[in-house]
């Protein structure tokens, strides 16, 4: 069980922002994900007004000196304009402009992990030509490893000629499955498979809803649970290599996502739930 940092940023309170990553910690969850360009105001998500709030830099403060046994993931690619537009990083230069970034908010001299994420559609060969450019900063030891993010399976195969892809983050959730044989093809090459939106699911940025209705909230009824976890234990059993990433700025929604890692869904309820596609 991971923790996505997108959201934290949404609130100006730093101080709550700090407090739900210190309680991740606590509870042991050791992977966390990330991207320079999570920020609010005038990020991805609408976000509360005043000073720019940086996830990278929100990590920094509540967790370093980091614990040896915290991984963190970053992502490049979305590239926010000084006039409040988005372009996207594909050149060298933009992709190491944005590890750099990277490097400093989080201030760390590597980064455990950087996916490089699609924005516009580009065959395997541009696919290819940007991890090799975040491959010789892997060679120069400014990255550890590499991953790809919103991407098909040939895209995998352009990347894995150029490097070893670690992991795979697309959006995915009980429905929003247009990635299903990605995520087999993953786990038949050893791959992680990191989804987001997996509360979500078709919502995506808007967040997840409150509804009660549908297979997920009858069988968290019966369990004495919340639909959002049966999504997150439906999630992490589709696979050994599946890993989750839900993020909150609430202390106790962290609390009820990290319980869900312990939930295990009987074969019944995952045919249930596999009926929500």
């Amino acid at each position: 069980m991971g923790f996505g940092s997108m959201r934290l940023t949404v609130r100006a309170d730093r101080e709550r922002a700090v407090a739900v990553l210190r309680r991740a910690v606590e509870m042991g969850v050791d992977h966390i994900d990330t991207a320079a360009f999570y920020f609010s105001p005038g990020g991805i998500l609408d976000g509360e007004s005043g000073t720019v709030r940086y996830a990278t830099e929100l990590i920094r403060e509540a967790l370093r000196p980091y614990d040896q046994g915290i991984f963190i993931a970053t992502k490049v690619g979305p590239d926010p304009r000084p006039d409040g537009g988005w372009g996207e990083a594909a050149m060298p230069g933009q992709l190491r402009r944005q590890v750099e970034e990277n490097l400093r908010r989080l201030d760390v001299e590597a980064l455990d992990l950087v996916n490089l994420r699609i924005v516009k559609p580009v065959g395997p060969e541009g696919v290819a030509e940007r991890f090799g450019a975040l491959a010789e900063m892997r060679a120069e030891g400014l990255i550890r490893h590499l991953g790809l993010s919103n991407v098909r399976v040939e895209h995998v195969d352009a990347a894995e000629k150029v490097a070893p892809v670690a992991c795979v983050q697309n959006a995915y959730a009980v429905d929003l499955r247009r990635h299903d044989e990605l995520l087999r093809e993953c786990g038949k090459r050893g791959i992680a498979f990191v989804p987001f939106f997996t509360i979500a699911g078709p919502s995506r940025e808007a967040g997840a809803g409150d509804g009660d209705s549908g297979a997920e909230w009858r069988i968290a009824r019966e369990r004495g649970v919340t639909g959002h976890q049966v999504r997150l234990a439906w999630t992490l059993q589709q696979g050994e290599h599946v890993l989750v990433i839900p993020g909150t700025g609430d202390i106790a929604h962290l609390e009820e996502n990290v319980a869900a890692g312990a939930l295990r869904l009987s074969e019944a309820e995952m045919a249930e739930m596999d009926q929500r596609r």
